[in-house]
This record gives C-alpha cells, structure tokens and sequence, in this order.
C-alpha cells in the first residue's frame, strides 16, 4: 500500500481521468486547509471560470478510504463519481450568492475548540480566549432534522458581515443557546437514550446509586460541538446546587464534556488528567478532541477555573513550540 505523499502525487496526476469528460481539460487545485485541529489538503476542481463555486474534497479522507478499502480504483470512481454529483448541484451559483449575510446575526453560533493545537487557525478567525480554550464562530447555512451545515466564520467573513467579535459572541451566545440548547444529563440517562431504553421499563433497572449517577455529560440537544455548553455558568450552577458540591469538568470531545461532584475525586487530579489523556489519544479522533485538561467549577465563585494542566498541551502528540497565550488576552 502506497504512502500518503505517494499517493496525492497520484490523485494529482490521475483524478481527471475519473472525472466526467466535461472535466478532462480542468485544472486541479490542490491547497491546505486549516480545520479544527489538523491541516488538511484541499482539492478542487477548476473549470477555468473561477467566479464559480466549485466543490471542495480532502486527499486526507481518501486516503483514510484508500486505507480501509485498499483498492485505489474504488476510491477514485467514488470520490470523482460524488464530486461531478455535488458540482452539478452548485452549478450556476456564484460565491456572492452562497454568502448571503442577510440572516448571518441569526445564524452565527459558537464552539470551543483547543487554544494550542489550533494557532495557525486562530490567527484569521475572530476568537477569544477561555482558559486553554478559543471560542470561535460558525455560521448555519443549512439545518434539517437530521443535519446541521455549517462554515467558519473568518475574519473576511466578519468583515463582509460587518460584525466585529464582541457583536459575534453576543450574537452566539443567544443564538446557540436557542438553536442548540444546553443538554445536561447523567451517564446512566444517556446510556438508557442509546440503548433506546423507554423510561417505563428504566425502574426494572433499580434504584440504587452507581457512579454513573454521579457522572453527567453537558451537551447540546444536537449531540454536535456541544462542549461550548459548559460556557453557561448558570447550568453549571444549578447543576452543583443539585449536587451540594463543586464540579471537576474533564473534557470528553468538542461534542461534550463530562463533569463530577468534587468530592468524586478526592483530591486525585493526576488520576483525572490521565483518564481525559488516556481516553482523548486511544478513543477520540484527532479533529473532536478539546483539551488534556480538567477544569472545576466554583459553585461559590461561579467561576470556571483550570484544575490541573496537562503537559501535553497539543493533542497530536507533537511538542508544543509557543507558550500559551495569557488567559487575559484575547487574540481579537
């Protein structure tokens, strides 16, 4: 099986070919693009009208299919087979078009994503600092009951939208909580929702405590970059006034976040930070994970503080190069 730099050289040199005979001439653009925690490599195909929209896939996410399927062939009539489908539906449409700020206040929502692994990023999109984490923005294009489409918000489009980060995250703040509302619920509830458990046959279960009881997942009702939820102190607090204690908060993914009653831990955070390490490096994709810390919730302060800092601030495995930026300062 071919390595990766062998095989985008192919995918440059042989993806035409696949492609509908409208698309033989075509110019293949291949560039990186800057995601959550990872640069990907970009591909578009250009028709040489460049004031089109034109699909975007990732080489990255065929060679992960390449990988799995091991036939290059596949992969190839696959990829080129949906991407004709998807440029055929945007044909016609101009960038102009697609980016209609008309309902953009409405629409723009917030996520927490790592401050560390995600520099190169941070420096063009508006963002602000909390802890270790940068809230960024995005904006809700499309929304269905069963998906959300979304784009990141950069600085040009904070721009086009005229909207600087304050206006951004008052905005967000709203908006999330209406179209993504806070979902806070114990480990045991969510066990009986995946296990599609109806809650009359829940009692057949007993009534006495287990730890899952005592660990409850903060998310949004979408289950989709949820972990932005832990931002609303007052469920936090009403959730530590539940529990008579302060909470330790130990991120999950970007999706949720996990806390327990202080007590829980009893004064044991190396324990913590190496379960979130653990879990976060042999369980979580590299794009969904949030942090290799645990925070704790002050029900007295209401505050949200850094319990305990892991060394290993990136979450790629690479040696962090840049000290952290003051938790003060913001980068907008």
């Amino acid at each position: 099986m071919m390595d990766y730099e062998v095989f985008k050289a192919v995918v440059k040199e042989k993806f035409l070919s696949y492609m509908p005979e409208e698309y033989r001439d075509a110019e293949i653009k291949i560039y990186p693009a800057k995601k959550v925690n990872r640069t990907l490599d970009a591909l578009t195909v250009m028709l040489g009208d460049d004031s089109r929209v034109f699909p975007t896939i990732y080489i990255n996410e065929m060679y992960e299919h390449y990988q799995d399927c091991g036939d290059l062939e596949t992969v190839f009539r696959e990829v080129a087979r949906q991407y004709a489908q998807t440029a055929e539906m945007v044909k016609g449409q101009k960038p102009e078009a697609v980016m209609d700020m008309e309902h953009f206040k409405d629409n723009v929502i917030m996520c927490l994503i790592n401050t560390e692994q995600n520099r190169e990023l941070l420096a063009d999109v508006p963002n602000r600092q909390f802890q270790d984490l940068s809230v960024i923005y995005r904006w809700v294009v499309d929304r269905t009951p069963e998906t959300v489409g979304s784009v990141l918000v950069s600085d040009k489009v904070a721009e086009m939208a005229g909207m600087t980060e304050e206006e951004l995250f008052r905005h967000a703040c709203k908006n999330t909580r209406e179209l993504n509302p806070v979902s806070i619920m114990s480990m045991q509830e969510v066990m009986f929702e995946v296990l599609s458990i109806p809650p009359e046959m829940r009692d057949m279960f007993g009534k006495e405590l287990t730890p899952a009881d005592n660990m409850w997942i903060i998310s949004n009702e979408s289950r989709i970059n949820g972990a932005v939820s832990m931002l609303y102190e007052e469920n936090l607090h009403e959730l530590a006034e539940k529990l008579g204690d302060d909470l330790y908060i130990m991120p999950s993914s970007i999706h949720e976040v996990v806390a327990v009653p202080s007590q829980m831990a009893e004064g044991d955070l190396t324990s913590l930070l190496e379960m979130v390490q653990e879990v976060n490096m042999g369980s979580v994709r590299l794009e969904e994970r949030l942090s290799n810390s645990v925070y704790h919730y002050d029900r007295n302060a209401r505050k949200v503080t850094l319990a305990a800092e892991s060394p290993e601030k990136r979450l790629d495995g690479k040696t962090t190069e840049l000290p952290l930026v003051p938790e003060e300062n913001r980068t907008r």
